[in-house]
């Protein structure tokens, strides 16, 4: 190859840490024991951080460390002691998605290489052009791109460019789904993922899981990013085992060193023992890329009975010591066991652990005997860092300290998707109207009528949260044509997309811009939002804890729980399907794109007069799963008035908190 990428392989623990290096990484992306969205993982100290790069930097290998979850207003102090630490570390790049914690090192920490993680939703060369001019040296492309709009994108842009080639898959768009956090408080986007979309659904008396797709495979287009001049072809993985992280890194050095050693290298990757494979959008065909088997492995059996060492299984190969076993109970719960010694008793096979393992658990092969790696360090290296001053640390804090804007009265917003809200809604009442309106329903608003002449000041058009390389251009000659209709005012969905909007535009960043802290409320206002919207998954204390007061609480919403460019189907006709415990979701498709929500809208009206107590002035009611009616809007304005809680409702995470 005359171009070849990084190979970018994960590390969860020691063992892969080791196993990378040994498969032919490049480069090996790691979590501190904090900010990292693989939380299950078992993740890294500073000083064995400091031990790595000692190692890598003898291999001649890079580490990146990833501080890729969003971040909470009571984190911030934790944040910047972890950022200083790295800055005196010599780690080769930070792997982001608050744009908070882009603010801070951006601004007090420059020698950090910066890379934008695959959770900032970066899937077109707009996205990526903005994240280079911000400062960050590379983009992590969103996995649902076709091999058509990679190229687009890097003919379009010149930041570096990495992409996911091997391992799981989100049904949702990374970085966009709130199902786990809606489930249970356990956010996607803090590391704490529960796994919804591998969850069985009740599809009209259908039980099957819907949302669980196979994993990533892309080593046959190996050669073509390496003609494409891709950066880096990185692997999931950081909460596999050492056996999976050693093959999968195999065969692609393999791919990369010799192209002609393919086959050799697709046969290696038989037993990673994954999911079934496919090669998603860039394969050009998703029809059969949702999985029946939710689980990864090789399906041995059940377990038959227990003992007081382990348990007997009657299983469907020959157990050995060194394989790697996967013990899942009906939850959905694993426990990973390492056969260090197994016993055959009539037919059944006698395992040996002190893991919790339940009778009829199911039982599966994830990894084979194989190279052993160390699972500890010899000695540490010594820690030669100093900690951030008192100082210092308060200058920060001050310069992040949001300065509000007194809205006086209350100021309400609300979100419709239909235009036939027009003729119910008391637009005085409003502050602002998002029309979130299929592009194609742009051309339909009555921007010649007097009554939108009347009230344009009132409206923002709400810019998609996918545009795909191939529909810029179309999109951009959209906003120029509604620019020639007088309209100015704006709402995004992505940062980037600043980048779109004519110079004198008046922009309000909506729920999926993630405004957590202070930090990322700066940083947004740093590029031109007037206003932010603060996420749908928030929660009181996180408020309170900041002092931003002048942005957009969202107090009523059906919250979109995925939001996906890959196809599901649905056999009810209402598009409708159920959980476990009866809670109700619904299905909706609009411009490509997927979305799931629940049926039960999350209400905050009871919490009105709290909210104002606080200082906050400005609500948001999303109206767009809602049938348009006149008595609906004015109920919503009148229960948050008077804090009165609205039912059926549920509030989220708003008391239960985020985690």
């Amino acid at each position: 190859m005359e171009f070849k990428p990084e190979l970018l392989i994960p590390a969860g623990n020691i063992e892969s840490f080791y196993a990378a290096i040994e498969g032919g990484a490049d480069a090996i992306f790691l979590g501190l024991k904090q900010f990292n969205a693989r939380g299950r993982a078992v993740n890294f100290t500073n000083a064995q951080l400091t031990t790595m790069l000692e190692i890598a930097a003898a291999k001649k290998v890079k580490i990146y460390v990833t501080l890729n979850t969003v971040i909470k207003n009571h984190e911030l102090a934790e944040l910047l002691e972890v950022l200083n630490f790295l800055s005196q570390t010599s780690i080769s790049a930070v792997i982001i998605q608050d744009w908070g914690v882009w603010y801070l090192a951006h601004k007090y920490f420059p020698n950090l290489v910066l890379h934008a993680s695959t959770q900032m939703a970066n899937h077109n060369s707009v996205g990526a052009n903005f994240s280079k001019n911000a400062g960050i040296q590379r983009v992590i492309l969103a996995r649902e791109l076709t091999h058509p709009e990679l190229q687009g994108i890097m003919k379009n842009t010149k930041v570096e460019i990495e992409i996911f080639v091997h391992g799981a898959l989100c049904y949702s768009i990374s970085g966009l789904c709130l199902f786990s956090s809606y489930l249970g408080g356990k956010g996607a986007n803090r590391g704490q993922c529960t796994q919804p979309c591998r969850r069985e659904f009740d599809d009209k008396g259908k039980p099957h899981a819907m949302f669980s797709l196979k994993d990533n495979q892309q080593v046959k287009w190996v050669p073509e990013f390496a003609k494409l001049k891709v950066a880096s072809l990185k692997i999931e993985g950081r909460i596999k085992s050492a056996a999976y992280v050693y093959a999968v890194a195999q065969a692609y050095r393999m791919v990369l060193d010799d192209p002609t050693k393919l086959a050799e290298a697709e046969d290696l990757l038989k037993w990673d023992f994954g999911r079934e494979k496919t090669a998603y959008f860039m394969g050009g065909k998703v029809s059969d890329a949702i999985s029946v088997n939710t689980n990864s492995g090789i399906f041995l059996g059940t377990v038959k009975k227990l003992s007081d060492e382990g348990f007997f299984i009657d299983a469907k190969m020959e157990l050995a010591t060194g394989q790697q076993l996967r013990v899942v109970n009906k939850l959905g719960d694993s426990v990973y066991v390492k056969v260090k010694d197994t016993i055959k008793k009539g037919s059944l096979s006698q395992v040996f652990t002190d893991k919790p393992v339940r009778k009829n658990d199911e039982v599966y092969l994830i990894g084979l005997p194989s190279k052993s790696f160390p699972d500890r360090f010899a000695e540490l290296a010594p820690l030669n860092t100093k900690p951030l001053s008192g100082a210092f640390k308060r200058k920060i804090r001050q310069d992040i300290e949001i300065q509000n804007t007194p809205s006086g009265k209350d100021q309400f917003f609300v979100r419709i998707d239909n235009l036939e809200w027009l003729r119910k809604l008391r637009v005085e009442d409003y502050e602002g109207i998002f029309l979130d309106l299929s592009k194609k329903d742009w051309r339909k608003i009555p921007f010649d009528s007097p009554f939108f002449k009347k009230n344009l000041n009132r409206f923002y058009i709400e810019l998609p949260g996918f545009v795909s390389e191939m529909q810029l251009p179309e999109l951009l000659q959209e906003i120029k044509w509604l620019e020639q209709k007088g309209m100015k005012n704006y709402v995004i969905s992505h940062l980037s997309q600043l980048d779109m909007l004519p110079k004198n535009a008046k922009v309000i960043s909506n729920e999926r811009v993630y405004v957590y802290n202070d930090a990322a409320v700066m940083a947004a206002k740093s590029f031109g939002v007037k206003l932010v919207a603060y996420p749908i998954e928030n929660d009181f204390e996180n408020l309170r804890k900041g002092t931003s007061r002048d942005g957009i609480v969202p107090v009523y919403a059906n919250p979109e729980l995925f939001y996906s460019r890959m196809p599901v189907t649905v056999n009810h006709p209402d598009d409708k399907f159920t959980d476990n415990s009866g809670k109700e979701f619904k299905r909706y498709v609009r411009n490509g794109m997927t979305s799931v929500y629940s049926t039960t809208p999350v209400a905050l009206m009871q919490y009105g007069s709290a909210l104002k107590k606080l200082g906050f002035g400005k609500f948001l009611f999303d109206l767009r799963t809602e049938t348009p009616s006149k008595h609906l809007p004015t109920k919503l304005i009148k229960k948050l008035k008077a804090s009165e809680q609205l039912q059926p409702s549920n509030a989220f995470n708003f008391k239960r908190e985020l985690s």
